[in-house]
């Protein structure tokens, strides 16, 4: 079992930058894939940055060039930095780490959410 906790979401202005940390129960060396997505109501999850043990940094292409994915090994920690912030970044943002390449049950572990609203 993997606990995620995930922090640093809140309100922020449009253009303004927010940093996300997820901390993890178990050490983030062990995982195949970590990541972040987002979701709004009435849609589905979608992926905003993921990365692949050695393998690629995955970003969707609303987020290029504005958000940073990494991963903390000393603290166990993944970390999403959020700059250039736009009022459709608005949602909730889910931490999601994989002690498998399948990223499927029974090895697939999702934080609890934390909200970012972007807003003037």
């Amino acid at each position: 079992q993997v606990q995620l906790v995930e922090s640093g979401g809140g309100s922020v202005q449009p253009g303004g930058s927010l940093n996300l940390s997820c901390a993890a129960s178990r050490s983030i060396s062990d995982s195949y894939v970590t990541g972040w997505y987002r979701q709004t109501p009435g849609k589905q999850r979608e992926l905003v940055a993921r990365i692949i043990t050695d393998g690629p940094i995955n970003y969707a292409a609303f987020v290029k060039g504005r958000f940073i994915i990494s991963n903390d090994y000393a603290n166990n920690t993944i970390l999403l930095q959020m700059n250039s912030l736009k009022p459709e970044d608005t949602a909730v943002y889910y931490c999601r780490y994989c002690s498998s390449y399948e990223c499927r049950d029974p090895y697939d572990y999702w934080g609890q959410g934390t909200q970012v609203t972007v807003s003037s």
